[in-house]
């Protein structure tokens, strides 16, 4: 199976749906996208340094090819375009540059969360709009604070839709 392809739009829609598909085909991989290669080491004269590739046993060629999978399966889900911008050594990198190039700096992420609080905190319903245009304008705003990581509890989410049908 071909992991979902992203082409520079819609990154939170596609960093979900990859997300989900590393997990699915294997945890250990998603693992090293987050935290960095395992890379074999020894210790010589008391510091520890990398293993040569020649020293490598079973495990430690696993634990390569762990990263070797992760930059695959991160590198087919780009197209030539994406692909060309990001140049990295291990996957973890590649998936650092990606949030950092579409999702900004941590400063970025908070005027953007910043923003969308506001426009969820003082939502309300337009005169022409329709019912379903309004719940489709309200999941967007709610989906942007999820892909940023703030999430609002259901309860508070369907009173203030709530509110908002009661007023208009």
């Amino acid at each position: 199976m071909r992991p979902p392809l992203f082409n520079g739009s819609n990154y939170s829609y596609w960093r979900t749906r990859i997300k989900i598909f590393i997990q699915a085909n294997n945890y250990e991989v998603w693992r090293i996208i987050t935290s960095g290669p395992l890379i074999p080491m020894k210790r010589v004269e008391g510091v520890i340094v990398p293993k040569e590739e020649s020293e490598c046993d079973n495990n430690d060629i696993k634990k390569i090819k762990l990263n070797a999978k992760a930059m695959h399966t991160l590198f087919c889900a780009l197209t030539v375009n994406e692909y060309n911008r990001i140049s990295c050594n291990n996957a973890k990198e590649i998936w650092d540059k990606l949030e950092v190039t579409y999702e900004g700096t941590s400063r970025v992420k908070e005027s953007k969360i910043s923003l969308l609080t506001l426009d969820y905190e003082f939502f309300k319903a337009k005169l022409e709009e329709k019912i379903k245009e309004m719940s489709d304008h309200f999941t967007h705003i709610i989906n942007g604070l999820k892909a940023l990581r703030k999430i609002y509890p259901n309860k508070d989410m369907v009173k203030k839709m709530l509110n908002c049908l009661s007023t208009s």
